[in-house]
């Protein structure tokens, strides 16, 4: 019997013995009823996504695409969570002229990447997108994340979250200016 099989064939074992569900339900009730399960799901947490509604800052700003183009670029929120911060920004294109679903982050910016990064003035650091294991940074991208005209399309960029001490930060897209003192989220 080959090793891979024998270790998957042991894990199996030990996870119904464990009572636990391939999908981590255990044994209890997860109609939020009150019952207990497997002790797992408590330690988890609940899954959510981040939905700010509300910008905490915003800005309208020349983009050099094409001329008379703008961008609306609005920060959405710094979340920390562990070790990692998510930064969250809003783009709204108004570029005369070009067709749908034909512009991006990166055309919207001159045809340059966008380069965000988060400033932490107080520390003098600079903190720039995180990447995984195979060396992707942990980002939107900038050129397959189609936009269109007139409509807000999200982007998300991953950093290591700044120390507890930092209150606030200061975000870098582009070439556009610089967002001051933006909130970081605990």
């Amino acid at each position: 019997m080959r090793l891979a099989y024998r270790l998957v064939t042991a894990t199996a074992a030990a996870i119904l013995l464990a009572g636990c569900t391939p999908f981590g339900q255990g044994s209890g009730s997860s109609s939020g009823d009150g019952a207990k399960g497997s002790g797992a799901e408590g330690s988890v947490g609940k899954a959510s996504f981040d939905n700010n509604t509300k910008p905490v800052v915003k800005g309208t700003f020349d983009s050099p695409a094409v001329q008379g183009g703008k961008v609306d670029i609005a920060i959405m929120g710094l979340k920390v969570k562990g070790k990692l911060a998510t930064l969250t920004v809003q783009f709204v294109p108004h570029v005369p002229g070009v067709e749908p679903n034909r512009m991006n982050a990166y055309g919207l910016n001159g045809r340059n990447g966008l380069n965000t990064s988060l400033i932490d003035p107080v520390n003098l650091k600079r903190y720039v997108v995180v990447k995984d294991s195979s060396g992707k940074e942990l980002q939107t991208d900038e050129i397959f994340t189609q936009m269109t005209n007139d409509q807000p399309t999200s982007s998300f960029y991953t950093f290591a979250a700044p120390p507890d001490s930092v209150k606030s930060i200061d975000v870098q897209l582009g070439n556009w200016p610089t967002f001051r003192n933006v909130p970081v989220e605990r």
